[in-house]
């Protein structure tokens, strides 16, 4: 429990840098999406239980702050987890470049998604293509340059808690 408080604050950091750079960035009409991030470390090294909660606590943290309906995040991202933890025995879950590339494809489908909803819930969507597609772009982009930092901080933040991630074995061999 003390391994999700800790990625829970985590999360909580990340968050909080993320909504200030999108409020810098308002001005220039782009927004940033970090939920590869948020969902990314915990679905390829914790348990499922401990991935999922931290799935729907940082899901409703996002809630908090949109018009979507209460919960849409938490699904969405609690959906994420259970697919990446569905493919994880196949990916060598300790290569650095391999949890980029995998918190990068996550991010794209989370984006996916949370635009597909919000998209549906405007009367008249057929500007935002654009926007969408820049945004896009902005936030893998930037989620290519600051994972590694994040999965960083993580690892340091469950290391110096003394709860760090359970060591696991490699991708499995097949015949």
């Amino acid at each position: 429990m003390r391994r999700t408080i800790v990625f829970f604050f985590t999360q909580f950091l990340l968050w909080g840098l993320v909504s200030q750079v999108n409020h810098e960035l308002t001005p220039w009409g782009i927004a940033l999406f970090m939920g590869g991030l948020f969902v990314g470390f915990s679905a390829l090294h914790f348990e499922r239980r401990e991935a999922l909660i931290g799935a729907f606590a940082a899901g409703f943290l996002h809630d908090v702050g949109t018009p979507l309906p209460f919960g849409t995040h938490a699904v969405v991202f609690a959906t994420a987890v259970i697919f990446i933890q569905h493919v994880r025995h196949r990916l060598n879950r300790h290569e650095g470049l391999i949890t980029v590339m995998v918190i990068l494809i996550a991010n794209l489908g989370l984006f996916l998604a949370v635009s597909a909803v919000a998209v549906r819930l405007l009367p008249d969507a057929g500007g935002l293509t654009s926007r969408v597609f820049s945004d896009l772009i902005a936030s893998q982009l930037t989620l290519a340059l600051v994972a590694p930092w994040f999965l960083a901080l993580q690892a340091k933040a469950l290391e110096i808690a003394g709860v760090a991630a359970p060591a696991e074995p490699g991708p499995r061999s097949y015949p």
